[in-house]
């Protein structure tokens, strides 16, 4: 597996010098999108989107086409692994994902096992590695799961949850059942995203979403020791070429030291901590990506610019190890000429302040 011409990302990703900050956007292939809405119409659905290879990799490039971004990742969905564990995932207008047979009962639990990713999330497969064909290695292909505990929240609640009631009694009350499910899950993440790999994927992320739903006390019980797991298991090289594995919990900035200690290459970063300051406790272990907030995208595109190359100068001159991004997914609501002025801005502030630091006289 040779590396692609853009390699950027991946290099950025291993803490090596950058000509300037790549980019890539969480959910870049989505609603905000025409020609994202209209492939899904054609679908039929998002779920017979997600399953036919073709169309994944169709609306996988559609961003690239359209901007300037620096890393394609798979379109998918993360409840695809509960899904595969017989859970029954639907879709409902305007209520989202759901679950028919929520983990409640102590013998479901009990029952529980991993898939076989290369036999119930085949699919997955043929999509990455249709998808690696197609960008004829120009950029690298992301691949990506939910961790355990945000699976965990969907599986025993059932859908999204604004108090997690049903996940917090059972955390409290019968610790043992969730750490069962856990347990089982996060075997089933890292088979998955060993078959990402295998099938193409040339970096992986882990989509810690609910862990900072978590009190400190619970998180270091419940989700750091299982995404710790994943990344201890995952393929850390692939036909001689390094596999950057990145874990993003939302919320997480309070434990950034505990995330790094994972052995993850880079950790995402959400908006609510500034990045400089992130760099000064991480910098030197890890690779960070973010951390612009979404809602900044809703604004003029000279404003988008303007916030942009805030958190460049945060992070600093130097962009060795930064992966720019949004904080969280990208909103449908976003007018696609943001993103434009967003990618613009990122590459052209990025390769001025390099220029600059190349340019500064030495001290003394």
């Amino acid at each position: 597996m040779t590396r692609p011409s853009n390699d950027c990302l991946l290099r950025a990703l291993l803490r090596e010098p950058t000509e300037q900050t790549p980019i890539w956007l969480m959910r870049q292939a989505g609603r905000y999108l025409p020609e994202y809405c209209e492939t899904r119409r054609r679908a039929g659905s998002f779920l017979q989107l997600c399953r036919n290879p073709a169309l994944a990799c169709e609306v996988t490039l559609q961003p690239l086409t359209r901007y300037d971004l620096d890393a394609a990742i798979l379109f998918s969905d993360i409840l695809t692994v509960p899904d595969a564990m017989g859970l029954g995932l639907y879709f409902t207008d305007g209520e989202g994902p759901r679950f028919e047979r929520p983990l409640r009962e102590e013998w479901a639990i009990r029952d529980l096992s991993a898939p076989d990713p290369w036999d119930h999330l085949r699919y997955v497969m043929d999509a990455v590695s249709e998808i690696r064909r197609a960008l004829n290695n120009s950029v690298p292909l992301i691949g990506f799961a939910g961790s355990p505990y945000t699976l965990a929240c969907y599986m025993v609640e059932g859908a999204s949850s604004s108090d997690y009631r049903h996940i917090k009694r059972m955390l409290y009350e019968r610790p043992d059942l969730l750490h069962r499910i856990l347990s089982v899950t996060a075997d089933a993440v890292s088979r998955y995203l060993n078959a990402q790999i295998d099938s193409g994927a040339q970096a992986v992320m882990i989509f810690d979403s609910w862990g900072g739903s978590l009190s400190a006390a619970a998180y270091r019980e419940f989700s750091l020791p299982y995404l710790q797991r994943i990344v201890a298991s995952l393929i850390r090289e692939r036909d001689g070429e390094r596999v950057p594995s990145i874990v993003f919990t939302k919320g997480g900035g309070l434990w950034l030291e505990s995330i790094a200690a994972t052995g993850c290459d880079a950790i995402g970063l959400d908006w609510t901590i500034d990045i400089g300051e992130a760099r000064r406790r991480v910098g030197h272990l890890v690779a960070l990506q973010g951390n612009l907030d979404p809602g900044v995208l809703f604004a003029s595109p000279n404003r988008v610019a303007a916030e942009a190359r805030k958190v460049l100068d945060s992070y600093g001159l130097d962009n060795t190890g930064h992966v720019f991004n949004l904080g969280h997914g990208i909103s449908q609501f976003t007018p696609p000429e943001n993103v434009t002025a967003l990618v613009g801005a990122v590459h052209e502030h990025s390769r001025i302040s390099g220029k600059k630091r190349h340019e500064m006289p030495l001290a003394g």
